[in-house]
C-alpha cells in the first residue's frame, strides 16, 4: 500500500513539472498558450480601439489570450513605463505596444527584453533596435503625401499651419519631419505655424484659433491626428472659415469622416489600425513560436476624399466607423 501511495506522488509530481505544449512557455489562466500584453499609447480615441480589435481578432484566431491595458492619456509617458513593468511581473508571454515616447520608453523596452519577455512595437516606436519588431505606417512618407495632398488643395501657393501632437513622441516627430521634408518640394508654399495640440481637442482648438489669429491669411492645415483635426474642426467652424481653409489630417474617425463629407475636412491620411494590432499581436505570437519575423512591417496609408470614400477599398478601411 505504502509503495503504491508513493509511486503515485511521483506520478503526480512528475506531471506537474512535465513541460506544456508550448514547449515550456506558462499558459494563461484562461488556458490560453500565450498571454500577450497590448498596450496602446492611450485609451480614448477611435485609432486605439481599432488596433484592440485587430489584437483582439488575432488573439482568437491564434488562441492567444489578450490583455488590453494603457495610460488613459497619450502625455502619460511615466505611467506607461509603469504599466510595461506590471505585465513583465505578471508575467505576459511578450508585450505589443505603442511607446509614448520615443526615447523614454528604450530602458523599460530593453528590461522586458532582459527579462525574457520580447515587445513588439506598433504605431510609434522607440530610437532603438531592442524591440523584434515594428509594425507601423511609415509616417515620413504619409506626412510627405499630406503635404503634396495639402499643396494641391491651396494651388500650390499660400500659408499653411501644422498641428503635430506630442513633443517626443516618435510618430508625432516622423509625422512632423516628412511634411516639412514634402513641403521642400513646393517653394510658394509657406509654412508659418508648427502648434503642438498633446493629442488633446480643447488644446488643439486653443492652438488652431491662435494659429488663425497671427495669421488671417492661413490657407491650410495639416492635423497630424485625429485629436488635433477634430479641435482644427471647432476652431475653423467658430472663426467662420470651415471650409475656406483646407484641412489634411492623419487617421478616420467618425468625425474626420463627417468632416469630411461636410467639406470641413478636405483629405484623410488613412492607417490601419486594425492591421497594426493585428499583425503586431501575429508577430509577437511568431517570435514566439521561433518564426522568422521582419523587423520593420508597413501597414501602409491610404489618401481619402470625398471622391474615393465611398469605394470597396476605402469602406473597407472606415466604413465600421
Amino acid at each position: 500500500m505504502r509503495r503504491n501511495l508513493f509511486f503515485l506522488v511521483a506520478v503526480l509530481l512528475a506531471a506537474c513539472s512535465a513541460p506544456n505544449e508550448s514547449g515550456g512557455a506558462p499558459k494563461s489562466a484562461s488556458g490560453a498558450k500565450y498571454t500577450i500584453a497590448l498596450i496602446p499609447k492611450g485609451l480614448g480615441h477611435q485609432f486605439w480601439l481599432t488596433v484592440k480589435q485587430g489584437g483582439e481578432a488575432a488573439g482568437k484566431e491564434l488562441g492567444v489570450e489578450i490583455i488590453w491595458t494603457g495610460p488613459a492619456k497619450e502625455t502619460e509617458v511615466a505611467r506607461q513605463i509603469s504599466i510595461v513593468q506590471d505585465m513583465v511581473s505578471r508575467p505576459v508571454n511578450a508585450i505589443v505596444m505603442a511607446a509614448c515616447d520615443a526615447n523614454a520608453l528604450v530602458d523599460t523596452i530593453k528590461s522586458a527584453m532582459d527579462a525574457g519577455v520580447p515587445v513588439v512595437t506598433i504605431d510609434s516606436g522607440v530610437n532603438s533596435d531592442v524591440p523584434v519588431s515594428f509594425v507601423a505606417t511609415d509616417n515620413i512618407k504619409g506626412a510627405e503625401i499630406a503635404a503634396a495632398t495639402l499643396s494641391d488643395l491651396i494651388g500650390g501657393e499660400g500659408k499653411v499651419g501644422l498641428l503635430p501632437f506630442v513633443p517626443g513622441a516618435a510618430t508625432s516627430e516622423m509625422r512632423e519631419q516628412g511634411f516639412k521634408q514634402g513641403l521642400a518640394k513646393f517653394p510658394n508654399v509657406e509654412l508659418v505655424s508648427t502648434l503642438h495640440t498633446n493629442s488633446d481637442v480643447a488644446k488643439a482648438l486653443a492652438v488652431t484659433s491662435d494659429m488663425l489669429t497671427a495669421h488671417p491669411d492661413l490657407k491650410g492645415i495639416f492635423a497630424a491626428n485625429e485629436p488635433g483635426a477634430i479641435g482644427a474642426i471647432q476652431a475653423l467652424e467658430a472663426a467662420g472659415k470651415a471650409g475656406a481653409v483646407k484641412i489634411v489630417a492623419f487617421d478616420a474617425s467618425a468625425e474626420e469622416l463627417d468632416a469630411l463629407r461636410r467639406g470641413v475636412i478636405h483629405a484623410l491620411i488613412v492607417q490601419d489600425p486594425y492591421r497594426m494590432g493585428h499583425d503586431g499581436v501575429k508577430a509577437a505570437i511568431d517570435h514566439l513560436e521561433g518564426r522568422p519575423i521582419e523587423k520593420r512591417i508597413d501597414t501602409g496609408v491610404t489618401v481619402v476624399t470625398l471622391d474615393n470614400l465611398d469605394s470597396p477599398e476605402v469602406q473597407k478601411l472606415v466604413g465600421s466607423k
